[in-house]
């Protein structure tokens, strides 16, 4: 009996480079540790208001005490959207004429950024700009949803740094392909780049001038390491960049920054109130955002904005550490190696390029570690599962992809764990090298 076709999309879909390490040790039969750095999945706890709201759900001042989980708003309970906006207070921004909308975590905000912003507008198929190598959810979304994207590339450079083209050359992109909007990533995922609040207003002006809505990916903000302020998309006034209110968007999530990845809820932020309208329309198709976890994260709401930012401090220092000692030990166990400075978010890029011979392919080695990489180290056998970059970078025909010798490692494994990364990298790295021989 023939059996019906799955659509075009779902036969060409693979998984994310973020998820196919993860899914492909799955399979394997062995009893090994596997060190996962490949995704974002942090393991710190969340923070104490939310614990207690988690730990409580069935005491008599719980909304659920009763055992009845109600739906919500479509646009989320009131006081975690205060939650939100108590959260960009906190940094230090007005958020008095911002609309809130809970979104089923930051990729549900992704997704209808992507639908507002882009596609047939005024008969022009207007894309989405990203700056790669960018996230992978991105173009995930874009391909999802039928859109199409346009790119400006950075390169690694030897020292470990991230460069943006010119202004002029962005300006150029943007006058060819006319976009519907600039996805920013002010802490960045992957590279690690930080974006100061000059570079900001650069791509402001930018927006404006050729009339983009500006979305700004703020999963990060706060978790920099560098001298400088934190920056964001709300910290962009009318007076510095004329014309850049009414088309600013934020993507906010709990994930990373109150360390909740599990909890599923996100945000889209924005000062344009007929936008924020029609997302809540486009999203009452999906009904709410989860109710409990909402109430877990709405407790951050009734959070003194002096407290909110010791909590900031904690999480800076933790990762910053965290960064450094990566980098120091990827330079001693392979000192020709590159890896991106970690300046901002919890993700350091490792390139190969100077020390692995021709033919190299990170995703086939990334499958190795998977489904064969064995390194004994204290009695004891592990792996490590990172997350080849290939994905985060999409080169026009004809155009070497740089992910190619790329791997994105993650801050998520404890302190002591974390401190085994360069050493396994190292050993895997060596020993994928000689079976190519």
């Amino acid at each position: 009996m023939n059996l019906p076709k799955l659509s075009d999309h779902f036969q060409s879909r693979l998984p994310s480079d973020i998820r196919c390490a993860q899914l492909e040790f799955e399979k394997r039969q062995e009893k090994i540790d596997a060190i996962n750095v490949a995704i974002g999945n942090v393991s710190l706890p969340m923070h104490p208001s939310m614990q207690e709201r988690a730990q409580n759900l069935t005491s008599k001042h719980s909304p659920f005490h009763n055992g009845i989980v109600r739906y919500t708003p479509t646009a989320g309970l009131e006081e975690t959207r205060k939650a939100f906006l108590n959260v960009i207070a906190a940094s230090g921004f007005k958020s008095e004429k911002l609309f809130p909308m809970i979104t089923d975590g930051g990729s549900a905000a992704m997704e209808l950024a992507v639908l507002g912003c882009c596609g047939p507008i005024n008969s022009i198929d207007r894309p989405l700009m990203v700056i790669e190598p960018v996230y992978t959810n991105y173009i995930s979304m874009t391909k999802r949803t039928g859109r199409k994207t346009v790119k400006i590339t950075r390169h690694l450079r030897e020292d470990g740094k991230f460069t943006l083209p010119d202004m002029k050359t962005i300006e150029k992109m943007m006058e060819i392909h006319q976009p519907g909007a600039l996805v920013v990533i002010p802490y960045d995922n992957p590279a690690g780049q930080f974006y100061d609040h000059k570079t900001m207003i650069q791509l402001a002006k930018l927006c404006v001038k050729y009339n983009l809505w500006m979305v700004s990916d703020e999963a990060y903000r706060e978790l920099f390491y560098i001298d400088a302020k934190v920056t964001s998309i709300w910290g962009i006034t009318n007076t510095e960049v004329p014309g850049i209110e009414g088309r600013r968007i934020s993507i906010e999530t709990t994930s990373k920054v109150w360390n909740a990845c599990g909890l599923r809820i996100g945000a889209l932020i924005t000062d344009n109130y007929e936008f924020h309208e029609k997302c809540v329309f486009e999203a009452t198709a999906n009904l709410c955002p989860p109710a409990i976890d909402q109430y877990i994260f709405g407790s951050i709401a009734y959070e003194p904005q002096d407290k909110l930012q010791l909590w900031f401090k904690q999480q800076r220092e933790y990762y910053k550490q965290i960064g450094k000692d990566l980098q120091d030990g990827f330079h001693e166990m392979l000192p020709k190696v590159i890896i991106s400075s970690p300046d901002a978010s919890i993700y350091s890029v490792v390139d190969v390029r100077n020390i692995a011979r021709p033919g190299f392919d990170a995703t086939e080695f990334v499958m190795f570690c998977t489904k064969k990489g064995r390194i004994e180290l204290s009695n004891k056998y592990y792996t490590l599962l990172v997350a080849p970059m290939k994905g985060f970078y999409h080169p026009e025909k004809g155009e070497s992809n740089p992910g190619k010798t790329q791997m994105r490692i993650a801050y998520v494994e404890t302190p002591e764990r974390m401190k085994l990364v360069p050493k396994l990298f190292a050993q895997l790295f060596l020993e994928y090298e000689n079976l190519r021989n």
